[in-house]
């Protein structure tokens, strides 16, 4: 049992507890439930959760959400649109976000899947110097996908 000011007042039962509580006008908290005996605190509930909220909220400000941007080629792309696609990409991993590049594929195009794995290889190699494959080329249904990531 820790007091409203924070000083240690030993173990009691949970009734003398609850009347040393109401005498102070404050509400009895279990902070660690699960630990023998459990341990309570004389404290306003209220205040109690707005504290928690805020170290919640604070925590969420310091941590850095990482999105997955997408960048979508065909296997016939030319040179000069791939290095087009190459630069998006790259602005995507300079902000610290996971590049998805997706290779579509449309009607005959199925057919040569094995033989357009090449386009995903040449991106990968354009940007060899600021990435690095997370995930290698996978073939999943009419797209063959692969992922990148910052280089550290």
């Amino acid at each position: 049992m820790i007091g409203a000011d924070g000083a240690q007042l030993g173990i009691m039962s949970a009734r003398e507890a609850m009347f040393k509580a109401q005498e102070a006008g404050l509400d009895l908290v279990k902070i660690a439930p699960q630990a023998k005996p459990p341990v309570c605190k004389i404290i306003d509930y209220g205040k109690y959760r707005y504290e928690l909220s805020r170290k919640e909220k604070e925590a969420k400000k310091k941590q850095k959400t990482i999105d997955i941007k997408e960048v979508r080629l065909s296997p016939n792309i030319d040179t000069n649109d791939l290095k087009t696609k190459v630069n998006a990409a790259r602005k995507f991993l300079s902000k610290g976000d996971r590049v998805k590049v997706t290779l579509r594929f449309r009607g005959r195009e199925m057919a040569h899947m094995a033989s357009s794995k090449h386009v995903l290889d040449d991106f990968a190699e354009l940007l060899a110097d600021v990435a690095v494959v997370e995930k290698a080329p996978k073939v999943e249904g009419r797209s063959m996908t692969m992922f990148l990531s910052e280089k550290r």
